[in-house]
């Protein structure tokens, strides 16, 4: 389709009912720009060029979704649609058909736009519209008694009959490039607003003889746009409720469907549970078997088959291996690899550290910059002590090593294999292996010592 599409999206407006200072296009929905869903969708069609006409916080706009195939043009005053497409009318290829998108409209389906454009390659003006049981708020589609277009009219410049029409315009529509330029330079700004509508084409292209029909999306929430905080959340529900209804249908067990937070790309084997409230950010996959308990926070991360995630746990950009065991309330940090049937228990961190085969890690413990080999067993309160105030030192635990309860291993430092370290000890020094090493004070008794007292105000 490249050769015969250009794209142009129009994303200028601030987004005032927003009541932010961060652009409307720029407000995230699963965890991502507005903007950005319509981006990838107008990729995924190759156009020979995609635009993006720009307004409010232009700078942070561009910055925030710079992708080298977009060319960004500016649209200093807001004027209307009409017009915010003539300031792009210069950057457009030689494409056959121009497809225009709204930055706040983010959840339109390719299939959705593929079935728009193929109607205007046929030299027809194609409209995206539907009808609404509550059109309030948009534009209506006036047809004529034999059902053919003949205009748009917003709803602020109609009159009571029109606004009974349910026909809506979506705004969404692709235009023969051919008429383009024409069309465009014969808008007229005489509305209550003041500005250019693109809608006006419609009429023009009826005087003209063209050709305006229209097709109409599979989903009402397709057309969904977002003007301030309510209709962002509401947007935000539909969007899991997709991503929760496909994970139904590839046999992954939602608890419940209605609280599932997917915020990025989540993949799941064969017979995956996930209970309530889980968030899932950036990419994450799942293999067969995986249990995640209730809410539990997964970003970046690939959990092997069979391992299970108990609740109110934390993984960040690490990897956990088959047959694990992890949480409650366990925080996998970056760089934390676990191997093969690993117990991290409840109030466990680790990060930047490879757990070995069968080794255990079960309680209030911290393990930074590691490397910890197979069958260990880590106790209770187990800290390593990585960092000296300005540098991260490595620690070393070979296989079979047992730590006692309360153990400080003070890196750089090394436990042999096989060695036992008795609680309560710190470790600075190398501990040989098969042996019984152990780095505690005396016990002693101060006779007739006094706890201090609270002073008198």
């Amino acid at each position: 389709m490249q050769q015969d599409l250009n794209v142009v999206v129009l994303a200028a407006g601030r987004g005032t009912r927003m009541r932010s200072q961060l652009p409307k296009v720029l407000q995230p929905l699963a965890g991502r720009p507005l903007l950005a869903h319509g981006l990838a969708t107008a990729r995924a069609l190759a156009p020979r060029s995609l635009c993006v006409v720009y307004g409010y916080a232009g700078d942070m706009v561009k910055q925030r979704l710079s992708m080298p195939e977009v060319t960004w043009v500016e649209q200093a005053e807001q004027l209307g649609t009409g017009h915010a497409l003539q300031q792009a009318l210069p950057c457009l290829g030689n494409g056959s058909v121009t497809l225009v998108l709204y930055g706040d409209v983010p959840l339109a389906q390719e299939s959705t736009l593929r079935q728009l454009v193929a109607l205007a390659s046929t030299g027809a003006l194609a409209l995206l519209t539907i009808e609404l049981a509550q059109p309030t708020g948009y534009g209506r589609i006036v047809r004529n008694a034999s059902g053919t277009i003949e205009r748009i009219v917003e709803e602020r410049d109609a009159d009571e009959m029109t606004r009974s029409l349910r026909e809506i315009n979506t705004g969404l529509m692709a235009i023969p490039s051919c008429y383009l330029a024409d069309w465009l330079g014969r808008l007229r700004n005489h509305n209550q607003q003041g500005e250019y509508y693109l809608t006006d084409i419609v009429a023009l292209a009826v005087a003209d003889g063209v050709t305006v029909t229209a097709c109409q999306p599979a989903h009402e929430w397709e057309i969904m746009g977002v003007n301030d905080k309510a209709q962002l959340a509401a947007l935000e529900r539909q969007y899991q409720r997709n991503i929760a209804s496909r994970l139904l249908v590839q046999g992954v067990t939602l608890l419940d469907p209605a609280r599932l937070d997917v915020r990025g790309s989540l993949r799941c084997g064969c017979d995956v549970t996930i209970d309530v409230g889980c968030v899932f950010s950036g990419t994450v996959v799942l293999g067969d078997g995986v249990t995640v308990g209730a809410h539990c926070v997964l970003e970046d991360v690939e959990v092997g088959a069979g391992s299970q995630i108990a609740p109110f746990s934390h993984l960040q950009q690490c990897l956990v291996g088959t047959d694990n065991r992890i949480g409650p309330f366990a925080r996998l940090r970056p760089g934390a690899v676990l191997n093969t049937a690993v117990h991290v228990g409840n109030f466990v961190e680790i990060k930047n550290s490879v757990i070995g085969d069968e080794s255990k890690v079960n309680h209030l413990s911290y393990v930074g910059d590691s490397a910890v080999g197979k069958r260990v067993n880590v106790g209770a309160g187990t800290i390593t002590c990585n960092y000296d105030g300005a540098n991260k030192h490595r620690t070393v635990i070979e296989d079979d090593v047992f730590v006692g309860s309360g153990t400080e291993l003070v890196a750089p430092v090394t436990v042999k294999a096989g060695a036992t370290i008795g609680a309560g000890s710190t470790i600075t020094r190398e501990a040989p292996a098969g042996e019984l090493t152990l780095a505690r004070e005396r016990q002693k008794t101060i006779l007739g010592w006094k706890r201090p007292q609270k002073r008198g105000k």
